[in-house]
């Protein structure tokens, strides 16, 4: 076993890896932008059903959504105004 610099805060085990729980990505970005679920639904105009099982698990986004996701995580005031056009 290697010893670290802190005895008491060693490397993560698989068994610890299993236990921990991801936070989607959805809730990540979400919650940068400061927003509640369903003022980031209506703004980035995703189901809020679709949101919340993201954020629990219950489902992923697919590819597309993924990508999307991508683009409101990097240029957020751009989709908002692109979708507020229509």
């Amino acid at each position: 076993m290697k010893r670290t610099a802190d005895p008491d805060n060693g490397p993560l085990t698989d068994s610890d890896l299993k236990r921990m729980k991801r936070t989607p990505r959805a809730k990540i970005i979400r919650r940068a932008l400061k927003l509640s679920q369903e003022e980031f639904a209506a703004r980035y105009q995703i189901s809020i059903g679709t949101l919340r099982d993201w954020e629990q698990n219950r489902s992923e986004p697919d590819k597309a959504a993924q990508a999307y996701l991508k683009v409101i995580a990097r240029k957020p005031e751009m989709v908002r105004k692109a979708l507020k056009a229509n």
